[in-house]
């Protein structure tokens, strides 16, 4: 099986642009564990950054590591570039952007014959750490995992880490833990008995984000994916990304066309990535340079408004045949409620530029069961939905909308984090009535797993306690999760659904 592994990643290697191998002597190895497939790991700009980081670096060495869905315990997890076993590692980094991996960790752990629990790894074994955006708003539910935590951005704590590690990852696990714990924005269970800050990059000029490893083995294959901006202003309540990534930072126009010029040698095509990417205060002359340096544009993120008409159309231009927008509810009083700051005139206005380009195809993204939420709010989804399918069929023959709908999961460190998620019940009763009230011809609905987002509240809402489910997991479904939740003697309910008051005390509290 491992001899299969090694083939299956060889053959990937064939196929890439710009890894990187080094030698080992004399370098701390690190392998940068992301816990999900290579096709989704390879499009995480996340990855690519601390990969080319460390890696920039004359003391480090970093391999990447991934866990296809296939796998399981019998399969040996094996770096990227050198085939190695996880144990042959001095520091083995998880890289966690999605709640729902976390059941890979505990596998990935067991099945490279790592003791799972960070009590129980002494000095002989790799020390294990853990990043990314999950990590940085609620560590506890991974906690007991990891030798250390990382509140922040790589780019800031990195440095200083990296010197301990190299000159003392081989002393007293005991000991290396106590420094580790001494470095702003590093939580160490047992050892960090101070709130921890979360760290930030100042200038994102400093620390240009693109593609680094090419592939068309991914999801995004024909892209080469550049940072615009990190954060976001809007600030609507139930969005993590506002609160983990803020304040809102743009990379400069200059530093964005230098890298560009460097992507456009391998693709056409510029992926421009960012929760905000139109809020950059000069994205039209951004996209009018790029247009004129031959790119083609694609754009992660379209704000409903403002939706800049130039950007729009350079994104048409570039081949895009479907938009994307989010209005998240039907109503204003709703909108109100979670801080979105559009009304039903911005939402008709930007359908109607999107609708008067030519396309004939458009996402619309709506959450259900949000706070406060009633049936009246579900059924102005489906009048507004109405309203623009009128507004598509007035400038074309045929045209289609696609509802995606997810239902509103609390996260941490939000202004909703205390917010229950709606029961399941009633879930399924607001995502049948939408569907009734919903013209049956040129509208489609797809929704987000119901059972999996009251998985997805409890890992976002966890503590410590949870470590135990998560060990206990043998594979990951909805059976073996809730009989590990009721081996673990916990409550559900109280994780996903309960509306905690302001007496709760939050089980990330420690966090700044």
């Amino acid at each position: 099986m491992t001899w299969q592994t090694a083939q299956e990643i060889r053959k990937r290697l064939v196929a890439e642009q710009g890894t990187i191998t080094k030698d080992w002597g004399g370098k701390l190895p690190v392998a940068l564990v992301y816990p999900n497939s290579y096709n989704i790991g390879m499009s995480n700009l996340g990855i690519q950054a601390v990969y080319r980081f460390l890696n920039d670096r004359t003391d480090a060495v970093c391999e990447r590591v991934f866990w296809e869905p296939k796998d399981n315990m019998d399969v040996l997890p094996l770096a990227m570039e050198s085939q190695r076993p996880l144990t042959d590692f001095a520091v083995i980094a998880f890289s966690l952007s999605y709640e729902l991996d976390y059941f890979n960790v505990v596998p990935i752990l067991k099945a490279s014959g790592i003791p799972l629990y960070a009590k129980d790894r002494d000095e002989k074994y790799p020390l294990v750490i853990a990043g990314g955006p999950c990590i940085t708003t609620n560590p506890m539910p991974l906690s007991l995992f990891f030798d250390g935590l990382c509140i922040g951005e790589a780019e800031v704590i990195l440095p200083e880490m990296l010197p301990i590690l190299v000159s003392g990852v081989s002393e007293n696990r005991s000991e290396l833990r106590k420094k580790l714990s001494t470095i702003p924005g590093v939580f160490v269970p047992g050892y960090s008995n101070k709130p921890i800050s979360r760290q930030w990059v100042k200038d994102l000029d400093y620390f240009p984000v693109h593609s680094t490893v090419l592939t068309r083995d991914t999801e995004l294959r024909n892209m080469y994916l550049i940072e615009v901006e990190r954060g976001c202003n809007w600030g609507c309540r139930f969005c993590l990304v506002s609160n983990c990534y803020k304040p809102m930072r743009f990379h400069s126009v200059d530093s964005l066309l230098n890298q560009a010029e460097i992507g456009l040698k391998y693709r056409k095509r510029l992926g421009l990535m960012g929760p905000a990417v139109t809020d950059h205060p000069q994205i039209e002359e951004l996209v009018g340079k790029l247009h004129d340096m031959g790119a083609e544009l694609s754009v992660s993120s379209l704000r409903i408004k403002p939706l800049s008409p130039v950007v729009l159309g350079e994104v048409i231009e570039g081949g895009t045949n479907t938009v994307a927008l989010a209005p998240e509810a039907g109503s204003q009083r709703l909108r109100d409620i979670i801080g979105k700051r559009i009304n039903e005139d911005d939402i008709l206005k930007a359908i109607e530029k999107v609708a008067s380009q030519g396309i004939k195809q458009l996402k619309l993204y709506f959450m259900i069961g949000l706070p406060e939420e009633t049936d009246d709010d579900i059924e102005a989804i489906a009048k507004l939905v109405t309203k623009c399918k009128d507004i598509f069929d007035r400038h074309q023959s045929w045209s289609r909308i696609i509802l995606t709908i997810a239902p509103f999961v609390p996260k941490a460190g939000t202004p909703f984090q205390r917010e229950g998620m709606a029961s399941l019940d009633t879930l399924k009763h607001r995502l049948s009535l939408l569907k009734s009230k919903l013209p049956s011809k040129g509208i489609s609905v797809k929704n987000e797993s119901l059972e999996w987002s009251e998985v997805q509240a409890v890992l976002s809402r966890g503590d410590e306690r949870l470590a135990e489910a998560l060990a206990n997991m043998e594979k990951s479904s909805l059976a073996w999760w809730h009989q590990a939740m009721q081996k673990a003697v916990l409550d559900i309910e109280f994780y996903a659904h309960v509306k905690w008051d302001a007496k709760q005390k939050l089980p990330w509290s420690l966090i700044e």
